[in-house]
């Protein structure tokens, strides 16, 4: 275990407080929450000490007891354990001593059984469990990394979901997120003078979705990019040129016969939310 006297010690000099978890699991769920409840205070820092992988009130004894030790206040636990039974046990263990419990997740679980009227597994770690979701997840990602910016746009066929558009249109950043949610996306860049791939043209144009942006917009991200060499390829992150990619790239959206998004001033999460609503009300059954 570390020092806890320097833990302490540090606490008392710059007046973070010390949450102290205790899980079944690995203790990310309460890391979350105590980091939220601690932006409340001052500059929102703190300290976080957990024990993860508990399984018997014996294990979570010399936690409690060495930190109540070094504490100069009361010592503040959140704690994650689906077992009922721990739980009672751990809360008849601190019914006298100096400390301020939260449980996260009993009362939770007591609400779903009330509502419900079925009862918990009370199995730890069942968020984290290897699912076949996880492993279809897995799959997304590495099908996005490969059909990246044009790459594999020869097959096009196992895509849930294609985005087309000109260069920094967020077309990655829209894929990798998807992708994270477990769907198949492709992005195939329109660039000016380069062919488009003809398989575009033989998948659903109910998958394919087109991104605009504005110029302005475009302009300035494309000079972001750039950096010194904004001079160098000035065109790139010309107005006027940019113009003329997004004009020529409504050609081949409306081609494609595809729905067109705006990706202007919005989050990641929000283009995404409208992609998927058009997809679920083309494919339901998906």
């Amino acid at each position: 275990m570390a020092d806890l006297s320097e833990v302490h010690a540090q606490h008392a000099a710059d007046n973070r407080p010390i949450i102290n978890i205790i899980s079944d699991s690995i203790g990310d769920s309460a890391a979350t929450m105590a980091v939220a409840a601690a932006s409340q205070f001052s500059d929102g820092r703190c300290i976080i000490n957990r024990l993860p992988k508990v399984s018997s009130l014996e294990q979570m004894r010399p936690f409690i007891d060495a930190h109540l030790h070094e504490t100069k206040a009361e010592m503040i636990l959140f704690h994650t354990i689906a077992d009922e039974q721990l739980r009672a046990e751990l809360d008849d263990y601190l019914m006298d001593k100096n400390v301020v419990a939260v449980d996260l997740i009993g009362p939770a679980i007591d609400a779903i059984a009330l509502a419900t009227g079925r009862p918990p597994k009370g199995q730890p770690g069942l968020l984290r469990k290897t699912t076949a979701a996880y492993f279809d997840r897995i799959s997304a990602m590495e099908y996005a990394v490969e059909h990246d910016d044009g790459r594999g746009a020869d097959n096009l066929s196992g895509a849930d979901i294609v985005l087309i558009g000109v260069s920094r249109s967020s077309k990655t950043p829209l894929s990798v997120y998807l992708a994270s949610k477990g769907y198949r996306v492709a992005n195939v860049p329109l660039v000016p003078g380069v062919d488009v791939p003809p398989e575009l043209f033989r998948v659903d144009c109910r998958r394919v979705f087109g991104l605009s942006s504005d110029p302005g917009l475009l302009a300035d991200i494309r000079s972001q990019r750039l950096g010194a060499a904004v001079n160098i390829a000035a065109s790139y992150a010309d107005p006027m040129q940019i113009y003329e990619d997004l004009e020529q790239a409504r050609a081949v959206m409306r081609r494609v016969g595809c729905i067109i998004v705006r990706t202007d001033k919005r989050a990641i999460e929000e283009i995404a939310q409208e992609i998927l609503r058009y997809y679920h009300l083309s494919f339901p059954a998906e």
